[in-house]
């Protein structure tokens, strides 16, 4: 698996195949940042932590 770091600004988008985006838009007033997910309804997105919690629950 290889990792690709890449710098974006606020409305600029990333691409992942032909068939996923994701939009990165700033929160005014914050340090944190938005992601919009458009993908198909057949992939699942997950919260990383969510998954890590789980694992550490069973």
């Amino acid at each position: 698996m290889g990792l690709l770091v890449l710098t974006r600004n606020s409305g600029q988008s990333v691409l992942i195949g032909d068939d996923i985006v994701i939009k990165v838009d700033l929160r005014k007033g914050s340090r944190q940042v938005k992601l919009t997910i458009d993908a198909p309804s057949d992939k699942l997105i997950l919260r990383e932590e969510l998954v890590r919690y789980k694992r550490v629950e069973k």
